[in-house]
C-alpha cells in the first residue's frame, strides 16, 4: 500500500513538473504568443471616418488593451513593444436595413469598420495591415443616440476578438 502512494506522489510530481516546465505560448484564450515576446503597445486609433463619433476612438483603443492584459500575460508599454498595434477608424455608418411595405425601414445598421497594422517585431512574417468591420442592428423606432454606446460596446467588442484572433490566435 505505502509503495502505490510513494508511486502516486511520484507521477503526481513528474506530471505537475511537466506542467510548470513547458515553455510553450499557449492559453485558455487560445494565444499562442512566443516565450520571447513580453510587450505589447497600442497606439491611439485616430477617427478618420466620414462620420465621427467623438468617443470612438478613446473607447476602441481602450478596448484592444484592455483584451490583450485580460486574456495575455503581456505587459502594455507605451511605445516599441514587441507586438504593436496602429492604425484608424475608417468608416462609422447608419444605413437602412429592413424594409416595411410602405418603404420605411424597420432596421438601421450601425457599422464601424477600422484598419490595424500589426508589427510582430520578433517574428515578421506574422506582420499584417486588414480592415476588421462588424455592425449590429437597431429598431428604426429607437433613436441612434439612445442605443448607441451599447451598440459601439458590442461593435468594438467584436473587433477586438477579431484583432486577437488574428494577431496572437492560430487558429
Amino acid at each position: 500500500m505505502k509503495k502505490y502512494r510513494i508511486i502516486n506522489i511520484a507521477l503526481i510530481f513528474v506530471f505537475t513538473s511537466g506542467f510548470i516546465s513547458c515553455t510553450g505560448g499557449y492559453s485558455f484564450t487560445g494565444a499562442d504568443i512566443s516565450a520571447d515576446i513580453k510587450t505589447f503597445s497600442v497606439d491611439y486609433f485616430e477617427n478618420r471616418a466620414p462620420l465621427v463619433q467623438p468617443t470612438l476612438s478613446n473607447v476602441f483603443t481602450e478596448a484592444l488593451k484592455d483584451r490583450f492584459l485580460s486574456q495575455t500575460s503581456l505587459d502594455l508599454v507605451n511605445t516599441d513593444g514587441h507586438l504593436n498595434f496602429d492604425g484608424q477608424i475608417t468608416n462609422y455608418r447608419v444605413s437602412p436595413q429592413a424594409f416595411t411595405g410602405d418603404e420605411t425601414a424597420a432596421l438601421n445598421r450601425l457599422t464601424i469598420t477600422i484598419n490595424v497594422r500589426f508589427t510582430n517585431t520578433k517574428d515578421p512574417s506574422k506582420n499584417f495591415e486588414r480592415s476588421f468591420s462588424r455592425y449590429a442592428d437597431f429598431e428604426s423606432t429607437v433613436s441612434l443616440n439612445a442605443v448607441e454606446n451599447d451598440l459601439i460596446s458590442e461593435i468594438v467588442d467584436q473587433i477586438t476578438e477579431d484583432i486577437f484572433i488574428q494577431s496572437v490566435a492560430n487558429w
